[in-house]
């Protein structure tokens, strides 16, 4: 069994919960999200923000905290092989509790299909979702500009 070894990131003032399915195996060595060099989050959210690209962990936090966004992932633990999110059993989901009923969520978006089967097969929140194409270097379908369009929606509240 892999535990989850990331805390979630978000403070008083978070609208948007943005939800992984669980951190790759370069994440969890780096203990904080999206940590593979070809993984295209931070790259995304730079370019939506129109900030530069994030490089240390205290950067990526500031940019999410002042864009009153939260992160996390969906699974807390489960068996899985490296990061291939196909591989994922045993699934013992996060208590999303901890963000949403503290913090004024407006909107939860789920990055990937994985993500978004897990969130729709466990949760049920009273907030709209949005699943969009996952930021995964795995995911070769979406070109980074493609990836920026379908993610505009983060925008809604700037």
């Amino acid at each position: 069994m892999t535990k989850h070894n990331i805390e979630p990131v978000y403070d008083q003032d978070s609208r948007i919960l943005i939800l992984g399915s669980f951190p790759s195996v370069k994440s969890r060595e780096a203990k904080f999200f999206y940590h593979h060099p070809r993984n295209r989050f931070w790259k995304l959210l730079a370019a939506l923000f129109q900030e530069e690209v994030p490089q240390t962990i205290e950067q990526k936090k500031e940019l999410l905290i002042k864009h009153h966004i939260a992160l996390w992932d969906v699974i807390e633990s489960c068996e899985i092989k490296g990061s291939s999110d196909a591989s994922i059993t045993n699934v013992k989901v996060n208590d999303l509790d901890r963000i949403v009923k503290h913090c004024p969520i407006e909107m939860i978006i789920t990055n990937g299909k994985t993500a978004q089967h897990y969130y729709h097969h466990y949760f049920h929140y009273d907030i709209p979702v949005y699943s969009l194409p996952s930021t995964s270097p795995a995911n070769a379908t979406y070109r980074l500009e493609q990836l920026i369009e379908k993610w505009k929606v983060v925008l809604w509240n700037q």
